[in-house]
């Protein structure tokens, strides 16, 4: 495959993960909000996305959050000797613990 066909791709992809969830958002919003709250009224497509991005700013922000951050980690750990997967092992134990007592 091309290198335009595949950036016109992931961006095509983006686009449509973006409209899937705004209409998720509007369909969940205008089913709970309304019978929860009395004042409350539907909402149309683009304010769902406005609550979106206002949902990902405020909880989540915009980078992706991947436990290991991706292969970097793994070649990393595939590239220690026992004895420092051993240390790395001992020491985030102790960081856990530590975290538990707080």
């Amino acid at each position: 495959m091309n290198f335009r066909t595949r950036c016109v791709g992931k961006a095509l992809l983006v686009v449509v993960g973006i409209g899937v969830l705004g209409v998720a958002v509007m369909l969940l919003w205008n089913w709970v909000i309304p019978a929860l709250f009395v004042g409350a009224r539907p909402i149309d497509f683009l304010r769902a996305l406005g609550l979106l991005v206002l949902s990902r700013i405020l909880f989540g922000g915009f980078r992706g959050r991947g436990g290991w951050g991706g292969r970097r980690h793994w070649r990393k750990w595939n590239a220690m000797t026992p004895e420092e997967r051993e240390r790395v092992q001992a020491a985030w134990a102790a960081h856990s613990s530590r975290r538990a007592e707080d």
